[in-house]
């Protein structure tokens, strides 16, 4: 495995619910954030359909602040949600179009989103948000460089985006180098504490996260490291 360049400044996180991002990424990104780089986070969805036992639009409110919450734990104060619905979202251009949109506005040199592939490592099938949401990210990225892509959107071209990062990929190839900044990862993770109680599981944000980091650190010569599949845009 090869490391993440980190000779950049501002990144942009697209994920498909609250939460997605905290199972790894947001660990690199309280690195990231402590370097004194700017990461804004873009949820596809509220989380509304992902909890069994409590009506939807509760749901939306918590899981919500929970995001929030999570976000300010690994220094990130900018938290939009773009409030597609959950469990539904469909890959095409009105997802492309809305992705396209946050890259151009924001600007960054870094888009961090979620696996995309059909499965995760050790063969457990991926979510159907999860595949739309990381492959209409990825194609965002070139939309955004085009300028004759979403004309409509009345917002300057970007082409600025170095490279994709996905979390969660069973095919990553790159890493980060965590060490020191795991326990704000598990911090962030832990902010989902409604979701996790209505999970009906025994969930420990500490034993997953370091389950995780503390292998592909020993992969790689260092205490803690979180993988990713590098796409160079």
């Amino acid at each position: 495995m090869e490391p993440v360049p980190e000779d950049w400044r501002r990144a942009l996180a697209v994920v498909a619910h609250p939460d997605d991002l905290e199972y790894g990424g947001s660990t690199a990104v309280a690195k990231w954030t402590g370097q004194g780089k700017t990461v804004v986070e873009v949820l596809a969805t509220r989380g509304e359909a992902g909890i069994d036992s409590m009506e939807p639009e509760e749901v939306r409110r918590v899981r919500s602040a929970e995001q929030v919450e999570a976000a300010r734990r690994v220094g990130v104060e900018t938290v939009e949600f773009l409030d597609l619905p959950d469990g539904q979202l469909e890959y095409g251009l009105p997802l492309r179009r809305a992705i396209t949109a946050a890259i151009r506005w924001h600007r960054p040199e870094v888009v961090i989103s979620m696996n995309f592939r059909e499965t995760f490592p050790g063969g457990g099938f991926n979510m159907a948000d999860h595949r739309a949401l990381g492959l209409a990210a990825m194609d965002a990225v070139r939309d955004a460089a085009n300028r004759w892509v979403f004309r409509d959107l009345d917002l300057e071209p970007w082409p600025g985006v170095r490279f994709a990062l996905f979390g969660g990929s069973p095919q990553a190839g790159h890493y980060v180098d965590v060490t020191g900044h795991l326990q704000a990862g598990v911090d962030s993770l832990t902010a989902h504490r409604v979701y996790f109680d209505n999970l009906g599981a025994d969930f420990d944000p500490d034993a997953f996260l370091t389950g995780l980091a503390e292998p592909t650190g020993r992969a790689v010569g260092v205490t803690h490291a979180i993988p990713f599949e590098l796409i160079e845009a």
